[in-house]
């Protein structure tokens, strides 16, 4: 992994941090965008800041961190949900919708998502890091991925 990673603490959501709630299947996803042009990192940033304020509005999330690599110009989150249904409910989200738009075209977005059965950090962020050290390119699939299937849109 590179060695530029950086990573934001904790974000709740809505539901119980997953380290303290019963036991049952998650959804973890993964983003990362690349802009074509650097000039569009700081809006890129605030944008997802403003939407991480507002995390505890999803009643399926229960936290997510955001990312970045600067030296390779690249930005995301990894999420953790309590099930598909509460990751789609968030793709249509108003204010998710907004920054999907606003960006639409700047550069491009690979997405990878998986089901866990327990919450592990550590986990999670060696198969994000699998996913953000080798993302190849495939065309976007409405299914949800494994971190070795991940998913692009233009």
């Amino acid at each position: 992994m590179p060695t530029d990673l950086l990573k934001s603490a904790w974000t709740p959501g809505l539901l119980p941090h997953p380290a303290t709630a019963p036991p049952a299947p998650l959804t973890v996803t993964v983003t990362a965008f690349r802009p074509h042009r650097m000039a569009d990192l700081p809006g890129i940033h605030g944008a997802a800041r403003a939407l991480a304020a507002r995390w505890t509005e999803l009643e399926g999330a229960y936290g997510m961190w955001l990312w970045a690599l600067p030296l390779s110009r690249r930005v995301g989150s990894v999420a953790v949900w309590r099930d598909e249904a509460a990751l789609r409910d968030f793709i249509g989200w108003p204010p998710h919708v907004e920054i999907m738009r606003t960006y639409r075209g700047r550069g491009a977005l690979t997405t990878t998502s998986w089901r866990s059965e327990t919450y592990d950090p550590e986990d999670i962020w060696t198969r994000a890091r699998t996913f953000l050290e080798h993302p190849r390119r495939e065309p976007k699939s409405e299914d949800l991925g494994r971190p070795d299937d991940p998913k692009e849109t233009p």
